[in-house]
């Protein structure tokens, strides 16, 4: 606010009487040098220009008498501004180099006991010496004319800061309209400069500036840069304010026009919206079954929503978390069928095998139908490959149980507000996915699947698996809280399955929470089974060829999954029996002939050369070669195992992407070799010169694990001794340095694709005959399962007695020297 244009009601005289006092006061006469000597008036954190007039407050007594020295002789003053406004008691050095002599007038005592007073100032001048400091300061200035006529360059400049002043005029209301005629008037470049730096609002700092350049011209063009700046301001509060007054124009005639439709409504007897939707909330309330704190909180939350205007930004949030706690199913719960033949018949009916899972799932119905208060429920973790059918399982239980069946995917999930939901506080804020999947169920004891959870991940957002730790442990979850609601939420009537793939790399607090159930894989008779019942009839009815009385036999379908499938589900075995189904249908559009029965022959003529390759059984016995019984997610494999004697240093090599397990075990069969090596009538210098090279086929696919120990120390003992290895055995077993035989997993794999690859033999781990509960009658059969509890054991079984080539002979030192 510009103080030289507007009156001070405080004072007793009027500004304009006040003024024509300051006129009367006549400039200091200079001295034949150009000198005058006057006392000082210390200015803080104020700048007085020449020629303009503003009031200033007098407070300390150095001061007070200066001010009356310079009044009793008629004198002006030397307003100096001091660089420090803090300093009380101002010395020589703590004054600006340039000043202004000035005019004071009458001295008025104000309200708050300090003196005031009107100055005006006269001239620059500058300070070159001081005179005294005691009991005031004073000093010898020397005065600085400025030059009174403009030239071109001068006028430009004036024209320009006139243009501009104006412009500030126009959007500044607090500067009035007389100060642009005020400047119109004024000839004088520095004069105008200094009235203009007066009348807008500038800061302290450009203030003191402006006064300490002494060319008129480089002040005018300095002011012109600060007048620009200003309008700049100016012109965006200018905008700024219309934007406000817009809006409250805006939310003043809504407001008017809302009161006007609830007098409407009021006269119609519709009452208002916004009432009418609160009292619904309240009645629906009433009706709905909730737990003493949800219902304390939506009450409080309804009488909020009553008392605040309906546009207020709060409304929105206030409302949408009513309805969430309103339509949450806190108590409600479907009634579960506990008759255990019944889901037996569902589970058999939609799956084929997995027997432990099912038995798990019949024994919990069976605890529930003699105790059917029972609160806690079973969280159960299946674990398995791709496509073995842990999802559809759990669609199964929960139509067995008679439950409603909800998902969630928790792949790829980073967020730990996925899981817990974000707070209120949050625009756009929501639940996490448990209680916005619960809402979805609409009941309390739905059938939750966690799916794909070894796929979730932690990042600088938190971690999603600790957040799952309260969600499924039964001593929490009875009172899960969630950031979004910040209620207890029931989930112990919930029965939680969670699916994985891989169990490394859940965490083992979460892991230690849940109960792991291992879906195996299918086997190649349970994947013919599987297609026969689901899969077949399936595709012919999606594709349409229902009516065709198409089959498959069965070694068509032996064919496909051997030699067109590679997995341990059945998805891809699906897809396959789903192009065979399409082909047909084609045919039959085109009106061409179509296989009504699909055997092993037709298949490579509607799906293609063969995809895949199974490792074939060796067809002779062979020195060196034996093999091997491995595990893959797809299933069981066999494996050979070669192995070549080579004139060296006694080295050992290991090809075929052997892993640091099984290169272990590699180790031991060649110590164990070499602790026997008498007995097996070894040459114990062959192990110095002689190199030992251990190969397994398919180099390209990674190999690992201990179960190879007996068949890679069996490959070494038949080619030192020359004794062939029997084509119809295969053997699996981890070896100890002694020749023991420890037990290996993956049997039941491992046995059926020995079956199918045709051997005669197979040699497993004592220890792990347990596991062949499981396997087909068939396998057990035709093939020969003999136990073994040490490598004496199996040599006896897997070498022949004779030998069929010369075993490998190390040169002697006496032939090395002669050579």
């Amino acid at each position: 606010m510009n103080n030289n244009w507007t009156e001070d009601d405080n004072f007793d005289l009027t500004l304009s009487q006040r003024t024509e006092e300051l006129y009367g006061v006549p400039n200091t006469e200079p001295s034949t040098d150009g000198l005058i000597e006057a006392v000082v008036l210390p200015l803080r954190d104020m700048v007085i220009f020449p020629r303009m007039v503003s009031p200033i407050f007098v407070g300390r007594s150095s001061s007070l008498l200066a001010v009356q020295e310079a009044q009793t002789k008629g004198k002006t003053v030397i307003g100096l501004t001091q660089k420090d406004p803090e300093v009380n008691e101002p010395g020589a050095d703590d004054f600006l180099p340039i000043g202004v002599e000035m005019a004071v007038g009458r001295l008025l005592q104000m309200p708050d006991s300090s003196q005031s007073a009107l100055v005006q100032g006269r001239r620059r001048v500058e300070i070159v010496e001081f005179l005294r400091v005691k009991p005031y300061l004073k000093v010898r200035a020397r005065i600085i004319n400025e030059t009174q006529t403009a030239d071109k360059q001068a006028q430009a400049l004036m024209r320009s800061a006139l243009d501009l002043f104006e412009h500030c005029i126009q959007l500044d209301r607090s500067i009035p309209e007389e100060a642009h005629l005020f400047a119109l008037n004024i000839s004088e470049p520095g004069w105008l400069a200094d009235m203009i730096a007066t009348s807008i609002s500038l800061t302290y700092e450009e203030k003191l500036r402006l006064l300490l350049i002494l060319d008129p011209k480089a002040r005018l063009g300095h002011l012109n840069n600060l007048l620009a700046q200003e309008a700049d301001v100016l012109e965006l509060e200018d905008e700024i304010h219309a934007r406000v007054k817009n809006e409250v124009d805006k939310s003043q005639r809504e407001f008017y026009l809302r009161e006007q439709m609830k007098q409407i409504q009021n006269e119609l007897g519709e009452g208002d919206v916004f009432a009418r939707d609160a009292a619904d909330l309240k009645k629906k309330l009433e009706t709905t079954n909730l737990p003493d704190e949800p219902r304390k909180v939506a009450l409080k939350e309804i009488e909020r929503l009553n008392q605040m205007p309906p546009m207020a930004p709060e409304v929105g949030i206030i409302r949408t978390y009513i309805d969430w706690i309103l339509e949450l199913p806190w108590v409600d719960a479907s009634p579960d069928n506990l008759d255990v033949k019944n889901a037996a018949k569902i589970l058999e009916r939609d799956h084929y095998g997995l027997k432990k899972a099912k038995e798990r799932i019949l024994e919990y119905i069976a605890v529930r139908s003699l105790k059917p208060k029972k609160e806690r429920q079973p969280i159960l973790c299946f674990v398995g490959p791709p496509g073995v059918g842990k999802t559809s399982l759990g669609r199964s239980i929960a139509d067995a149980l008679g439950r409603k069946f909800v998902r969630v995917s928790l792949g790829g999930v980073r967020d730990e507000a996925e899981i817990r939901g974000h707070r209120r506080t949050y625009i756009g804020a929501l639940p996490g996915r448990i209680i916005q999947t619960m809402k979805r169920a609409g009941t309390a004891n739905p059938l939750f699947m966690l799916d794909e959870i070894d796929k979730l991940y932690s990042d600088f957002r938190g971690d999603p698996a600790s957040a799952m730790l309260e969600v499924l442990d039964p001593e929490q979850n009875h009172s899960f809280s969630d950031h979004y609601l910040e209620l207890p939420f029931d989930l112990s009537k919930v029965m939680f399955v969670t699916t994985a793939n891989y169990l490394g790399s859940i965490p083992p607090a979460l892991l230690d929470r849940m109960e792991v159930i291992e879906f195996p894989g299918y086997i190649e008779e349970e994947k013919v089974e599987i297609a026969n019942r689901y899969l077949i009839p399936r595709q012919i009815e999606e594709n349409g060829i229902e009516t065709l009385g198409v089959t498959f036999e069965s070694e068509a379908l032996q064919r496909i999954i051997r030699e067109y499938t590679y997995e341990a589900g059945v998805r891809n075995l699906e897809r396959e029996v789903g192009r065979v189904s399409r082909k047909v249908a084609r045919l039959k559009a085109e009106g061409k002939k179509y296989p009504a029965v699909i055997t092993s022959e037709t298949i490579e003529k509607l799906l293609g050369p063969q995809q895949f390759f199974q490792t074939e059984a060796e067809r002779k016995d062979e020195v060196g070669v034996a093999t091997s019984l491995a595990w893959t997610e797809t299933g069981g494999e066999i494996m050979p195992v070669e192995v070549a004697i080579l004139e060296g240093k006694g080295g050992m090599q290991m090809t075929g992407q052997m892993g640091d397990v099984m290169q272990e075990s590699v180790q031991a069969a060649l110590t164990y070799i070499k602790s026997r090596a008498a007995l097996l009538k070894i040459d114990i210098e062959i192990f110095e010169r002689l190199d030992i090279h251990v190969h397994m086929p398919e180099g390209g696919i990674p190999k690992d694990g201990p179960s190879a120990g007996i068949t890679i120390a069996t490959s070494i003992i038949s080619a030192l001794t020359g004794r062939p290895v029997f084509k119809h055995v295969g053997m699996t077993g981890e070896i100890t340095l002694r020749g023991r035989v420890l037990p290996i997993g993956g049997v039941r794999e491992k046995v059926l694709a020995a079956y199918r690859a045709g051997l005669k033999t197979v040699m497993l781990p004592e220890k792990n005959m347990k596991d062949l509960v499981d396997l087909p009658k068939s396998a057990k059969a035709e093939m020969k399962i003999l136990p073994v509890k040490h490598m004496d054991d199996v040599l006896e079984i897997a070498l022949s007695k004779e030998v069929t080539i010369e075993p490998p002979r190390p040169k002697k030192r006496n032939e090395e020297s002669s050579d």
